[in-house]
Protein backbone atom coordinates (compact mmCIF):
# COMPACT_ATOMS: atom_id res chain seq x y z
CA UNK A 1 0.00 0.00 0.00
CA UNK A 2 2.87 2.38 0.79
CA UNK A 3 4.24 1.86 -2.70
CA UNK A 4 0.85 2.68 -4.20
CA UNK A 5 0.54 5.83 -2.09
CA UNK A 6 3.96 6.93 -3.33
CA UNK A 7 2.67 6.51 -6.87
CA UNK A 8 0.22 9.38 -6.44
CA UNK A 9 1.65 12.29 -8.39
CA UNK A 10 1.05 12.76 -12.12
CA UNK A 11 -2.75 12.85 -11.88
CA UNK A 12 -2.64 15.16 -8.87
CA UNK A 13 -1.09 17.74 -11.20
CA UNK A 14 -4.03 17.28 -13.57
CA UNK A 15 -6.44 17.57 -10.63
CA UNK A 16 -4.78 20.78 -9.43
CA UNK A 17 -4.99 22.50 -12.80
CA UNK A 18 -8.61 21.38 -13.24
CA UNK A 19 -9.51 22.55 -9.72
CA UNK A 20 -8.68 26.13 -10.59
CA UNK A 21 -10.58 29.35 -9.90
CA UNK A 22 -13.10 28.61 -12.64
CA UNK A 23 -14.07 25.30 -11.05
CA UNK A 24 -14.37 26.86 -7.59
CA UNK A 25 -16.57 29.73 -8.78
CA UNK A 26 -18.79 27.73 -11.14
CA UNK A 27 -19.42 24.95 -8.61
CA UNK A 28 -20.36 27.62 -6.05
CA UNK A 29 -22.78 29.21 -8.49
CA UNK A 30 -24.27 25.83 -9.43
CA UNK A 31 -24.80 24.96 -5.77
CA UNK A 32 -26.53 28.28 -5.17
CA UNK A 33 -28.93 27.83 -8.09
CA UNK A 34 -29.44 24.06 -8.52
CA UNK A 35 -28.90 22.78 -4.99
CA UNK A 36 -27.92 19.28 -3.90
CA UNK A 37 -29.21 17.42 -7.01
CA UNK A 38 -26.31 18.95 -8.96
CA UNK A 39 -23.96 16.67 -6.99
CA UNK A 40 -25.04 13.91 -9.37
CA UNK A 41 -23.51 15.91 -12.24
CA UNK A 42 -20.23 16.15 -10.30
CA UNK A 43 -20.21 12.40 -9.67
CA UNK A 44 -20.86 11.63 -13.35
CA UNK A 45 -18.21 14.08 -14.55
CA UNK A 46 -15.70 12.67 -12.04
CA UNK A 47 -16.26 9.08 -13.21
CA UNK A 48 -15.77 10.12 -16.84
CA UNK A 49 -12.64 12.08 -15.92
CA UNK A 50 -11.20 9.08 -14.05
CA UNK A 51 -11.66 6.86 -17.09
CA UNK A 52 -10.17 9.42 -19.49
CA UNK A 53 -7.17 10.08 -17.24
CA UNK A 54 -6.68 6.34 -16.72
CA UNK A 55 -6.79 5.79 -20.49
CA UNK A 56 -4.28 8.60 -21.03
CA UNK A 57 -1.95 7.18 -18.38
CA UNK A 58 -2.20 3.77 -20.05
CA UNK A 59 -1.47 5.29 -23.47
CA UNK A 60 1.60 6.96 -21.98
CA UNK A 61 3.15 3.68 -20.84
CA UNK A 62 2.05 1.13 -23.47
CA UNK A 63 3.43 2.96 -26.49
CA UNK A 64 7.08 3.47 -27.31
CA UNK A 65 6.54 7.10 -28.32
CA UNK A 66 4.59 10.01 -26.89
CA UNK A 67 0.93 10.46 -27.95
CA UNK A 68 1.75 13.05 -30.63
CA UNK A 69 4.77 11.00 -31.67
CA UNK A 70 2.53 7.96 -32.17
CA UNK A 71 -0.05 10.00 -34.08
CA UNK A 72 2.66 11.44 -36.33
CA UNK A 73 4.05 7.97 -37.07
CA UNK A 74 0.66 6.37 -37.73
CA UNK A 75 -1.42 9.15 -39.29
CA UNK A 76 1.19 11.67 -40.40
CA UNK A 77 2.83 14.73 -38.88
CA UNK A 78 -0.02 17.11 -39.93
CA UNK A 79 -2.47 15.18 -37.73
CA UNK A 80 -0.15 15.48 -34.74
CA UNK A 81 0.35 19.19 -35.41
CA UNK A 82 -3.42 19.63 -35.67
CA UNK A 83 -3.82 18.11 -32.18
CA UNK A 84 -0.99 20.22 -30.80
CA UNK A 85 -2.32 23.47 -32.28
CA UNK A 86 -5.86 22.83 -31.01
CA UNK A 87 -4.69 22.19 -27.46
CA UNK A 88 -2.19 25.07 -27.53
CA UNK A 89 -4.85 27.50 -28.80
CA UNK A 90 -7.30 26.40 -26.12
CA UNK A 91 -4.66 26.82 -23.44
CA UNK A 92 -3.29 30.14 -24.71
CA UNK A 93 -6.64 31.89 -25.01
CA UNK A 94 -8.25 30.53 -21.87
CA UNK A 95 -5.05 31.21 -19.95
CA UNK A 96 -6.43 34.73 -19.78
CA UNK A 97 -9.12 33.61 -17.30
CA UNK A 98 -6.40 32.47 -14.90
CA UNK A 99 -4.79 35.89 -15.11
CA UNK A 100 -8.12 37.57 -14.45
CA UNK A 101 -8.61 35.21 -11.48
CA UNK A 102 -5.29 36.32 -9.98
CA UNK A 103 -6.49 39.90 -10.06
CA UNK A 104 -9.93 38.83 -8.79
CA UNK A 105 -8.29 37.04 -5.88
CA UNK A 106 -6.20 40.07 -4.96
CA UNK A 107 -8.90 42.71 -5.30
CA UNK A 108 -10.84 41.69 -2.15
CA UNK A 109 -7.58 42.09 -0.23
CA UNK A 110 -7.62 45.76 -1.19
CA UNK A 111 -11.33 46.28 -0.54
CA UNK A 112 -11.63 44.13 2.55
CA UNK A 113 -15.37 44.61 3.00
CA UNK A 114 -16.08 41.71 0.65
CA UNK A 115 -19.00 43.61 -0.84
CA UNK A 116 -17.59 43.81 -4.35
CA UNK A 117 -16.34 47.42 -4.00
CA UNK A 118 -12.70 47.21 -4.93
CA UNK A 119 -10.06 49.90 -5.23
CA UNK A 120 -7.72 48.38 -7.81
CA UNK A 121 -7.35 50.42 -10.99
CA UNK A 122 -6.70 49.23 -14.54
CA UNK A 123 -3.01 50.10 -14.40
CA UNK A 124 -2.50 48.12 -11.22
CA UNK A 125 -4.37 45.13 -12.68
CA UNK A 126 -2.18 45.12 -15.76
CA UNK A 127 0.94 45.50 -13.63
CA UNK A 128 -0.05 42.48 -11.51
CA UNK A 129 -0.61 40.34 -14.60
CA UNK A 130 2.83 41.28 -15.92
CA UNK A 131 4.57 40.63 -12.60
CA UNK A 132 2.86 37.26 -12.01
CA UNK A 133 3.68 35.97 -15.49
CA UNK A 134 7.25 37.23 -15.23
CA UNK A 135 7.69 35.26 -11.99
CA UNK A 136 6.23 32.09 -13.54
CA UNK A 137 8.44 32.43 -16.63
CA UNK A 138 11.52 32.93 -14.47
CA UNK A 139 10.62 29.79 -12.49
CA UNK A 140 10.32 27.82 -15.74
CA UNK A 141 13.85 28.65 -16.80
CA UNK A 142 15.53 28.59 -13.40
CA UNK A 143 14.06 25.40 -11.91
CA UNK A 144 16.41 22.43 -12.20
CA UNK A 145 13.72 19.81 -11.58
CA UNK A 146 10.55 21.46 -12.81
CA UNK A 147 8.36 18.35 -12.73
CA UNK A 148 9.36 17.42 -9.18
CA UNK A 149 8.79 20.97 -7.95
CA UNK A 150 5.36 21.20 -9.58
CA UNK A 151 4.27 17.79 -8.24
CA UNK A 152 5.25 18.63 -4.66
CA UNK A 153 3.55 22.02 -4.84
CA UNK A 154 0.32 20.57 -6.22
CA UNK A 155 0.17 17.90 -3.51
CA UNK A 156 0.45 20.59 -0.83
CA UNK A 157 -2.12 22.80 -2.57
CA UNK A 158 -4.71 20.04 -2.96
CA UNK A 159 -4.17 18.88 0.63
CA UNK A 160 -4.76 22.36 2.04
CA UNK A 161 -7.88 22.87 -0.07
CA UNK A 162 -9.36 19.51 0.99
CA UNK A 163 -8.81 20.23 4.69
CA UNK A 164 -10.15 23.80 4.52
CA UNK A 165 -13.33 22.99 2.60
CA UNK A 166 -14.11 19.81 4.57
CA UNK A 167 -13.83 21.65 7.91
CA UNK A 168 -15.92 24.54 6.63
CA UNK A 169 -18.61 22.20 5.28
CA UNK A 170 -18.79 20.37 8.61
CA UNK A 171 -19.24 23.67 10.49
CA UNK A 172 -21.90 24.90 8.04
CA UNK A 173 -23.82 21.61 8.17
CA UNK A 174 -24.36 21.85 11.94
CA UNK A 175 -24.76 25.65 12.11
CA UNK A 176 -28.22 27.29 11.94
CA UNK A 177 -29.07 28.34 8.40
CA UNK A 178 -30.41 31.77 9.29
CA UNK A 179 -33.37 31.67 6.90
CA UNK A 180 -36.21 29.42 5.83
CA UNK A 181 -35.48 28.01 2.34
CA UNK A 182 -37.95 28.97 -0.38
CA UNK A 183 -38.41 27.93 -3.99
CA UNK A 184 -36.25 30.16 -6.15
CA UNK A 185 -38.20 31.41 -9.13
CA UNK A 186 -35.06 32.47 -11.01
CA UNK A 187 -34.06 30.33 -13.98
CA UNK A 188 -30.98 28.23 -13.09
CA UNK A 189 -27.87 29.13 -15.06
CA UNK A 190 -27.36 26.28 -17.55
CA UNK A 191 -24.08 27.84 -18.70
CA UNK A 192 -22.67 27.54 -15.16
CA UNK A 193 -23.78 23.91 -14.88
CA UNK A 194 -22.21 22.98 -18.23
CA UNK A 195 -19.11 24.92 -17.27
CA UNK A 196 -18.78 22.99 -14.00
CA UNK A 197 -19.15 19.66 -15.83
CA UNK A 198 -16.64 20.80 -18.45
CA UNK A 199 -14.07 21.91 -15.87
CA UNK A 200 -14.42 18.65 -13.90
CA UNK A 201 -14.34 16.50 -17.03
CA UNK A 202 -11.37 18.26 -18.64
CA UNK A 203 -10.27 16.28 -21.70
CA UNK A 204 -7.33 18.61 -22.27
CA UNK A 205 -6.03 17.95 -18.76
CA UNK A 206 -6.59 14.22 -19.21
CA UNK A 207 -4.62 14.22 -22.47
CA UNK A 208 -1.60 15.65 -20.62
CA UNK A 209 -1.57 12.72 -18.19
CA UNK A 210 0.17 10.59 -20.85
CA UNK A 211 3.07 13.04 -20.78
CA UNK A 212 3.19 13.29 -17.00
CA UNK A 213 3.55 9.53 -16.47
CA UNK A 214 6.45 9.52 -18.95
CA UNK A 215 7.95 12.51 -17.15
CA UNK A 216 7.75 10.47 -13.95
CA UNK A 217 9.69 7.69 -15.71
CA UNK A 218 6.92 5.10 -15.62
CA UNK A 219 6.74 2.19 -18.05
CA UNK A 220 4.46 -0.75 -18.76
CA UNK A 221 5.33 -2.30 -15.40
CA UNK A 222 3.88 0.78 -13.71
CA UNK A 223 0.44 0.56 -15.36
CA UNK A 224 -1.16 -0.36 -12.03
CA UNK A 225 0.37 2.73 -10.45
CA UNK A 226 -1.12 4.85 -13.22
CA UNK A 227 -4.60 3.47 -12.58
CA UNK A 228 -4.33 3.96 -8.80
CA UNK A 229 -2.99 7.49 -9.31
CA UNK A 230 -5.86 8.34 -11.65
CA UNK A 231 -8.60 6.97 -9.38
CA UNK A 232 -7.31 8.57 -6.16
CA UNK A 233 -6.29 11.96 -7.56
CA UNK A 234 -9.39 12.58 -9.67
CA UNK A 235 -11.65 11.28 -6.88
CA UNK A 236 -10.13 13.96 -4.65
CA UNK A 237 -10.90 16.49 -7.37
CA UNK A 238 -14.52 15.33 -7.48
CA UNK A 239 -14.76 15.33 -3.68
CA UNK A 240 -13.57 18.92 -3.35
CA UNK A 241 -15.86 20.09 -6.16
CA UNK A 242 -18.84 18.36 -4.52
CA UNK A 243 -18.02 19.85 -1.11
CA UNK A 244 -17.78 23.35 -2.58
CA UNK A 245 -21.11 22.83 -4.34
CA UNK A 246 -22.83 21.52 -1.20
CA UNK A 247 -21.36 24.34 0.88
CA UNK A 248 -22.75 26.92 -1.53
CA UNK A 249 -26.09 25.08 -1.47
CA UNK A 250 -26.25 25.28 2.31
CA UNK A 251 -25.35 28.97 2.38
CA UNK A 252 -27.09 30.37 -0.70
CA UNK A 253 -29.73 27.97 -2.12
CA UNK A 254 -33.34 28.85 -1.34
CA UNK A 255 -32.46 32.22 0.19
CA UNK A 256 -35.55 34.48 -0.06
CA UNK A 257 -33.12 37.31 -0.80
CA UNK A 258 -30.83 35.60 -3.33
CA UNK A 259 -27.24 36.75 -3.56
CA UNK A 260 -25.87 37.37 -7.04
CA UNK A 261 -22.48 35.65 -7.05
CA UNK A 262 -20.74 38.14 -9.32
CA UNK A 263 -17.57 38.72 -7.31
CA UNK A 264 -15.02 36.78 -5.31
CA UNK A 265 -16.08 38.66 -2.18
CA UNK A 266 -19.69 37.49 -2.48
CA UNK A 267 -18.76 33.87 -3.20
CA UNK A 268 -16.49 33.99 -0.15
CA UNK A 269 -19.55 34.40 2.07
CA UNK A 270 -19.83 30.59 2.15
CA UNK A 271 -16.73 30.49 4.39
CA UNK A 272 -18.04 32.98 6.98
CA UNK A 273 -19.53 30.34 9.35
CA UNK A 274 -16.01 29.02 9.95
CA UNK A 275 -13.69 31.94 9.33
CA UNK A 276 -15.90 34.95 10.14
CA UNK A 277 -14.57 38.35 8.98
CA UNK A 278 -11.49 36.67 7.52
CA UNK A 279 -13.60 34.60 5.09
CA UNK A 280 -13.00 36.97 2.17
CA UNK A 281 -9.24 37.03 2.72
CA UNK A 282 -8.99 33.24 3.08
CA UNK A 283 -11.20 32.58 0.05
CA UNK A 284 -9.24 35.12 -2.00
CA UNK A 285 -6.03 33.30 -1.06
CA UNK A 286 -7.63 30.03 -2.21
CA UNK A 287 -8.57 31.61 -5.54
CA UNK A 288 -5.01 32.93 -5.85
CA UNK A 289 -3.53 29.49 -5.14
CA UNK A 290 -5.80 27.87 -7.70
CA UNK A 291 -5.03 30.57 -10.25
CA UNK A 292 -1.26 30.32 -9.78
CA UNK A 293 -1.30 26.53 -10.16
CA UNK A 294 -3.54 26.75 -13.22
CA UNK A 295 -1.41 29.47 -14.81
CA UNK A 296 1.70 27.31 -14.59
CA UNK A 297 0.35 23.84 -15.41
CA UNK A 298 -2.20 25.00 -17.98
CA UNK A 299 0.57 26.71 -19.94
CA UNK A 300 2.79 23.64 -19.57
CA UNK A 301 0.07 21.49 -21.15
CA UNK A 302 -0.13 23.67 -24.24
CA UNK A 303 3.61 24.19 -24.59
CA UNK A 304 4.58 20.54 -24.09
CA UNK A 305 1.96 19.05 -26.43
CA UNK A 306 2.60 21.61 -29.19
CA UNK A 307 6.35 21.03 -28.96
CA UNK A 308 5.81 17.27 -29.16
CA UNK A 309 3.47 17.62 -32.14
CA UNK A 310 6.18 19.55 -33.98
CA UNK A 311 8.76 16.89 -33.15
CA UNK A 312 10.71 19.27 -30.92
CA UNK A 313 10.63 17.24 -27.72
CA UNK A 314 8.21 16.62 -24.86
CA UNK A 315 10.37 16.69 -21.73
CA UNK A 316 10.26 19.65 -19.37
CA UNK A 317 14.05 19.52 -19.31
CA UNK A 318 14.15 20.34 -23.05
CA UNK A 319 14.15 23.83 -24.54
CA UNK A 320 11.18 23.83 -26.90
CA UNK A 321 8.51 22.78 -24.37
CA UNK A 322 9.71 25.58 -22.07
CA UNK A 323 9.85 28.13 -24.91
CA UNK A 324 6.33 27.31 -26.09
CA UNK A 325 5.03 27.28 -22.53
CA UNK A 326 6.37 30.81 -22.26
CA UNK A 327 4.54 31.76 -25.46
CA UNK A 328 1.29 30.40 -23.98
CA UNK A 329 1.86 32.47 -20.85
CA UNK A 330 2.50 35.63 -22.86
CA UNK A 331 -0.57 35.17 -25.08
CA UNK A 332 -2.78 34.54 -22.05
CA UNK A 333 -1.41 37.65 -20.34
CA UNK A 334 -1.99 39.80 -23.44
CA UNK A 335 -5.61 38.63 -23.77
CA UNK A 336 -6.22 39.43 -20.08
CA UNK A 337 -4.65 42.87 -20.49
CA UNK A 338 -6.84 43.54 -23.53
CA UNK A 339 -9.89 42.56 -21.46
CA UNK A 340 -8.90 45.02 -18.72
CA UNK A 341 -8.33 47.85 -21.21
CA UNK A 342 -11.50 47.34 -23.21
CA UNK A 343 -13.89 44.48 -22.52
CA UNK A 344 -15.23 44.24 -26.07
CA UNK A 345 -11.73 43.89 -27.52
CA UNK A 346 -11.65 40.20 -26.60
CA UNK A 347 -14.98 39.21 -28.16
CA UNK A 348 -13.46 37.79 -31.33
CA UNK A 349 -10.69 36.07 -29.39
CA UNK A 350 -13.24 34.40 -27.13
CA UNK A 351 -15.26 33.35 -30.16
CA UNK A 352 -12.17 31.78 -31.72
CA UNK A 353 -11.33 29.98 -28.48
CA UNK A 354 -14.88 28.65 -28.21
CA UNK A 355 -14.73 27.43 -31.82
CA UNK A 356 -11.52 25.57 -30.95
CA UNK A 357 -13.31 24.04 -27.96
CA UNK A 358 -16.05 22.70 -30.22
CA UNK A 359 -13.45 20.93 -32.34
CA UNK A 360 -10.86 20.34 -29.66
CA UNK A 361 -12.48 18.42 -26.84
CA UNK A 362 -13.97 15.62 -28.97
CA UNK A 363 -10.82 15.43 -31.11
CA UNK A 364 -8.56 15.04 -28.07
CA UNK A 365 -10.82 12.33 -26.65
CA UNK A 366 -10.93 10.58 -30.03
CA UNK A 367 -7.12 10.68 -30.26
CA UNK A 368 -6.76 8.93 -26.88
CA UNK A 369 -9.35 6.30 -27.82
CA UNK A 370 -7.58 5.73 -31.15
CA UNK A 371 -4.22 5.20 -29.44
CA UNK A 372 -5.80 2.89 -26.87
CA UNK A 373 -7.46 0.59 -29.40
CA UNK A 374 -4.60 -0.38 -31.73
CA UNK A 375 -4.60 -4.04 -32.79
CA UNK A 376 -1.04 -4.65 -31.65
CA UNK A 377 -2.02 -3.83 -28.04
CA UNK A 378 -2.35 -7.34 -26.67
CA UNK A 379 -1.59 -9.03 -23.38
CA UNK A 380 -0.32 -6.63 -20.73
CA UNK A 381 -0.41 -3.78 -23.22
CA UNK A 382 -4.14 -4.14 -23.83
CA UNK A 383 -6.30 -1.40 -22.34
CA UNK A 384 -9.02 -2.80 -20.03
CA UNK A 385 -12.44 -2.84 -21.67
CA UNK A 386 -14.12 -0.82 -18.89
CA UNK A 387 -11.68 2.05 -19.39
CA UNK A 388 -12.34 2.12 -23.13
CA UNK A 389 -16.10 1.88 -22.66
CA UNK A 390 -16.18 4.78 -20.22
CA UNK A 391 -13.82 6.78 -22.44
CA UNK A 392 -16.15 6.32 -25.42
CA UNK A 393 -19.05 7.52 -23.28
CA UNK A 394 -16.85 10.45 -22.30
CA UNK A 395 -16.23 11.21 -25.97
CA UNK A 396 -19.98 11.33 -26.60
CA UNK A 397 -20.47 13.61 -23.59
CA UNK A 398 -17.62 15.86 -24.79
CA UNK A 399 -19.36 16.22 -28.16
CA UNK A 400 -22.63 17.12 -26.46
CA UNK A 401 -20.98 19.61 -24.08
CA UNK A 402 -19.07 21.29 -26.89
CA UNK A 403 -22.19 21.65 -29.02
CA UNK A 404 -24.40 22.94 -26.20
CA UNK A 405 -21.80 25.39 -24.93
CA UNK A 406 -21.19 26.70 -28.44
CA UNK A 407 -24.89 27.44 -28.93
CA UNK A 408 -25.12 29.27 -25.59
CA UNK A 409 -21.97 31.33 -26.18
CA UNK A 410 -23.06 32.16 -29.73
CA UNK A 411 -26.40 33.35 -28.40
CA UNK A 412 -24.75 35.55 -25.79
CA UNK A 413 -22.20 37.06 -28.13
CA UNK A 414 -24.58 37.53 -31.04
CA UNK A 415 -28.10 37.90 -29.54
CA UNK A 416 -29.34 39.58 -32.72
CA UNK A 417 -28.83 36.29 -34.61
CA UNK A 418 -31.56 34.64 -32.58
Amino acid sequence: MKKLLRSIGPAIIVAAVVLGPGSILTSSKVGATYGYPAVLAVIGATILMISMVALSARVGVIHEKTPCGELAGRLGRPVAVFIGVILFTLVAFFQSSNNVAVVGGLEPLFGLGGDGSYVMGTGMRIGLVIVVNAIVIAALYLSRNLYGTVERFMKILIGIMVIAFVINFAVITFAPRGYEPVENEATPDLFALLGMIGTTFSVGGAFYQAYLVRERGWGLADARKGLFDSVVSISVLGLVTAIILMTATRVFHGNPNPVVLDSVGKVAMQLKPTFGPMATVIFACGILAGAFSSILVNAMIGGTVLSDSLGKGSKLSEKWPIHLTTVALIVGALVAIAAFLKENSTVHLITLAQACTVIGLPVLAAALIYLGTRKELTGERKVPRWILTMAIIGFIVACGLAYRLSTIVHGRLFPEAG
